[in-house]
Formats: C-alpha cells, structure tokens, sequence
C-alpha cells in the first residue's frame, strides 16, 4: 500500500495493490500494520456500501461529535466523484473541497478524517461504494451540509438527489462542532 497527502491535514489517497489476471482482480482495501505505521485511525466500527445509478448524488455527509468519524471510502464497482469539504472551524482548508474520481479498477481509496463531510456523484450505473467508519451510526448526530452550498460543480444539470439530501442546510449556515 502507498500513502498519498492531499493538501488537507489528515486526507489521504491510499493506493492498494491491485492484482488483475485471468480470473480477474484482487484488492486489499485494508491492512491494519500499514494503517498503524502511518498513524491512520484502525478501529473501523462499521462498514456498508450503497448501490447507486448514474447522476446520483449522495452528500453531503457526517456526524456530530461525539459519533464523528473517520471514514474509509473505495468503489468495488463501477465510478464516482468523490467530493469532501473541511468543516473544521480551526482549519487553514476550512469550506474548502476537495474532490478526485475514484473507480473499481485502480485500486484507490479515499481516508477521510472526522471534520469533513462527504458526498459523491455516480458516474455510472449500479455503481458500489463502500464505507468503513470508525463509530457507529446514530440518527441523532447524523448530519449533513447542501451539496449544492459548498462551491464545488458538480458539473450536472439533472441530478438524482433524496428528499433528505436536499432538506440540508446550506454550508454559511452551518455552526460547526468541529
């Protein structure tokens, strides 16, 4: 595995090996001596993934202290644009995104410490992203931020967005805990 900082303190592109043969391929999302000699957060509570078509988007997520976490986020199938913003108030990248593209063949994933929150756009259909966070999940702290609040182009006209996803308040309304 292979570490790559982002201009973030504490967002990380984590590369894995990515073994494509015959049979097919092989990823390792997860390694837990590689994680610790880098000082990446181990205890991963939860993990889930979500099936989404294409112009979907998801965000943009988080929980409130004290059930914030940090999350692990690959695709197993499929593409996205994986977007995260700093809500950290102390934070010289405060209200600011980053974004990469991450898919199932390049063996990719993203580490997201707590003080962001996170959403994506599918690129194509039936694509598989999956999460591994280090709390677990509680309705009360369960938030969120306007995907469309935070500066970042989605660079679509139509997309696919929940009910819950777009009753969001906007990002210069937000009081962070963070």
């Amino acid at each position: 595995m292979n570490i790559q900082k982002t201009s973030f303190e504490g967002l990380y592109i984590l590369e894995t090996v990515n073994f494509q043969e015959i049979r097919g391929g092989f990823q390792k999302p997860f390694n837990y001596d590689f994680f610790e000699r880098n000082g990446l957060d181990t205890d991963f509570r939860e993990f889930y993934y979500s099936v989404s078509h294409k112009d979907v988007i998801r965000g943009m997520h988080f929980q409130l202290p004290p059930f914030e976490h940090t999350k692990l986020v690959y695709v197993s199938r499929g593409k996205i644009r994986d977007v995260v913003v700093d809500i950290r108030k102390s934070s010289e990248t405060y209200g600011k995104c980053f974004s990469m593209e991450l898919d199932a063949c390049r063996g990719q994933y993203l580490y997201i410490p707590k003080g962001f929150a996170h959403g994506f756009l599918s690129l194509e259909d039936n694509t598989i992203v999956n999460y591994a966070q280090t709390s677990g999940y509680s309705k009360e702290h369960d938030y969120g931020i306007a995907y469309n609040s935070i500066g970042f182009n989605w660079n679509i006209n139509q997309p696919i967005i929940s009910g819950r996803d777009l009753a969001f308040e906007p990002l210069d309304k937000f009081k962070s805990p963070f």
